[in-house]
């Protein structure tokens, strides 16, 4: 990794589409600045389309593609994508599964979900999981060996699992955050991510983001980064001297001043 300090001024000329993590990209410390949010204003106003990319519930990613200056939101680690409807008050929702599978993937990830408590007592749901439509999400436990046991546990069940510095989060289906990029940035703008690699700048922080780096020509890790490279096996090229918004911000300026 470089620091994206460093980076020529015209690296990032061609980036036409910011995608970022959120949690801990986006927010530090769990709660978003007005000068991050106005970054991801600066960047639709210099013509760049910005979706956050984020392991969030279906709750959450709603509000979002609702109020935030975005164009979309893919979440629950791919399992969806929500935009804002051309009215500008409604929403679009666009699922990995079809509709008529995803009332069993409901139930089997109930099932499941059941197991995994039955059998490791003392994990609990995050916080966030009444508001989760394609996974289920187990708060981290401060004992690593526990985390551990819920990952084997959720793995067994035969779950896809992926840890990020809020969650231990459980899906079906065998996408991630790479996987409904292609098919979005395909079906909704046009885009083949294998041939227009230089077109998109991805931005984040953590374990679940490790498919997007090892993708994309343009990376940033925000500075907490360090914390999860021996869980990531292709790091981001640049990384920030800040971290979470702050982080965010200086990528969010890096392109723009590569388009002026």
């Amino acid at each position: 990794m470089r620091a994206l300090s460093e980076a020529p001024d015209n690296e990032f000329r061609h980036v036409r589409f910011v995608l970022t993590d959120m949690d801990e990209t986006l927010t530090w410390q769990g709660r978003l600045s007005a000068g991050t949010y106005t970054a991801l204003e600066h960047l639709q106003a210099a013509g760049v389309h910005v979706i956050p990319v984020t392991a969030a519930p279906a709750g959450w990613c709603d509000q979002m593609a609702r109020m935030w200056p975005v164009d979309g939101v893919i979440g629950e680690n791919g399992g969806l994508y929500f935009e804002r409807s051309e009215t500008g008050h409604g929403i679009v929702r666009h699922y990995w599964h079809p509709d008529e599978s995803r009332i069993e993937i409901s139930e089997r990830l109930r099932a499941i979900a059941d197991t995994v408590m039955t059998t490791l007592p003392g994990t609990r749901f995050a916080d966030d999981q009444p508001f989760r439509l394609s996974s289920i999400a187990f708060a981290r436990p401060d004992d690593p060996a526990a985390g551990d046991r819920i990952v084997r546990a959720l793995r067994d069940a035969g779950a896809d699992v992926t840890i990020n510095n809020l969650w231990i989060l459980g899906w079906l289906g065998g996408y991630d955050k790479l996987s409904m990029t292609r098919r979005i940035l395909a079906e909704q703008y046009g885009i083949d991510i294998d041939r227009e690699r230089d077109a998109i700048l991805y931005s984040g922080d953590s374990t679940n983001d490790a498919p997007m780096f090892a993708f994309f020509t343009h990376t940033v890790g925000v500075s907490t980064v360090t914390q999860y490279l021996d869980q990531i096996p292709v790091p981001p090229c640049w990384i920030t001297r800040g971290p979470g918004g702050t982080g965010f911000i200086e990528a969010a300026e890096a392109v723009i001043r590569a388009r002026k």
